[in-house]
């Protein structure tokens, strides 16, 4: 008895202990976004310098800080969770996207922007997949599968446009602006969907049945999940139209509108579809009909509290993605062997110019001859901008590696588990 109650209280006391820990971690890090936010007001003048630069920069500073107490053992006060990412970070960040886009911009070019985002990133994702299988496996970097390749692919196709987007003016460059966004986040669902395509069949012995129903999936998840996110910002302009819950509470209102869009969200996340669609097009049906059923006093509240849950989002994730940049063990890899790794990293830079090319300029060339008027053709510099736009990768490609990493170890154990059930050692 007196053996269990010790146990139970030793047990207690790390319960206790760690949670003291994740409650110290938090106020670092709620400290640290408010630093990012003061900093980033103060350098508002220079549009070279923004909010997520800033993050990325106090997270790197951060990291060399938890470096040197932890004696090189960890440069991060939280831990990554694939979960908090795609279920707590990512949802305002898009939904935000699609509720404070100009719709008369984004529907007037939405043709050009589906072939960039949609037809683009396949192209895209078919470079730097065969590339990258052809190079790797010269390079004799690891046992990699055809769907390693392909997931790799998908990876590196997904672009991050929101620095781009800093030193761009929506009201002075309306069409760059707005291809250049609009391609952003198109081209993240295409390459989610992608990557969730390529976890559901099994490439290792693909044929031309095998590509057809895989093709045919792609399209199936990406229409379904537009349905989706179309029906949601419908169902909640309906209910808040009939039953004026204004009237009585601007918070209900307001709460109405978040948890509708979370739902939409959350079921496609049931329905294994695109949660990215779905939210961005609620996102779009919402601010173009609910938003407008509301009253004066909720419009002002859901646009500015939206907006802040992205922004936060967002600096959350860069100011993570700054402390990771120095983790002790991604280093460890790259000094047991530079050469290869700076290798490995020219070779997707260079694929990833290549794909990007390979489909903006045609595209443009393409969509120009559907144009009448000078103003909405993509002039050659613009195709450069928006070629150079999506060099950079983002939270997505970063959670999306994340994934890979934790599916290439579950499989790695499943393989170990079964030879140990088999063989008996």
């Amino acid at each position: 008895m007196v053996i269990g109650l010790t146990t139970m209280l030793e047990k207690s006391e790390a319960l206790f202990a760690s949670d003291h820990a994740s409650v110290v971690s938090m106020n670092l890090f709620v400290a640290l976004l408010c630093a990012c936010i003061v900093l980033g007001h103060l350098l508002e003048e220079t549009r070279w310098m923004n909010e997520s630069i800033t993050a990325l920069i106090i997270g790197s500073c951060t990291g060399i800080v938890i470096l040197l107490i932890s004696g090189g053992k960890s440069s991060r006060i939280l831990v990554f969770s694939e979960d908090l990412f795609f279920i707590y970070l990512l949802p305002p960040i898009i939904f935000n996207a699609g509720f404070q886009v100009k719709k008369k911009q984004f529907f007037r070019n939405f043709m050009t922007i589906m072939l960039f985002g949609a037809v683009g990133t396949l192209i895209s994702f078919v470079i730097i997949s065969l590339g990258a299988k052809h190079f790797f496996e010269k390079m004799n970097i690891g046992d990699l599968t055809i769907s390693d390749y392909l997931a790799i692919g998908a990876i590196f196709s997904a672009t991050d446009s929101v620095c781009t987007l800093q030193v761009l003016n929506q009201d002075e460059t309306p069409l760059l602006y707005s291809l250049v966004f609009g391609e952003g986040v198109v081209n993240d669902a295409t390459s989610v969907v992608l990557f969730n395509a390529i976890q559901r069949f099994d490439l290792t012995h693909i044929n031309s049945a095998i590509a057809l129903e895989f093709a045919g999936n792609f399209f199936y998840l990406f229409i379904l999940s537009t349905a989706l996110g179309v029906a949601a910002g419908l169902l909640s302009a309906f209910v808040i139209k009939k039953l004026y819950i204004g009237r009585h509470s601007t918070d209900r209102e307001v709460a109405l509108m978040m948890l509708l869009a979370y739902l939409s969200y959350m079921l496609a996340e049931l329905f294994h579809l695109s949660s990215i669609l779905t939210v961005f097009f609620c996102g779009i049906v919402m601010s173009h009909y609910t938003w407008h059923n509301v009253t004066d006093k909720s419009k002002v509240t859901t646009k500015h509290t939206f907006a802040a849950l992205s922004f936060l989002a967002e600096i959350f994730i860069f100011l993570y993605v700054g402390m990771d940049a120095l983790d002790i063990e991604k280093w460890d890899v790259v000094r047991s062997s530079p050469g290869q790794s700076i290798g490995v990293s020219s070779i997707l830079l260079g694929l990833i110019l290549v794909g990007r090319a390979a489909f903006v300029f045609p595209l443009s060339f393409l969509s120009n001859l559907t144009k009448s008027s000078l103003d909405e053709k993509i002039d050659w510099k613009k195709q450069v901008t928006i070629w150079w736009a999506g060099l950079m990768r983002g939270a997505v490609s970063m959670a999306l590696a994340y994934n890979q990493v934790l599916i290439r170890e579950l499989q790695e154990t499943k393989i170990k588990t079964d030879y140990i059930n088999n063989f008996g050692f």
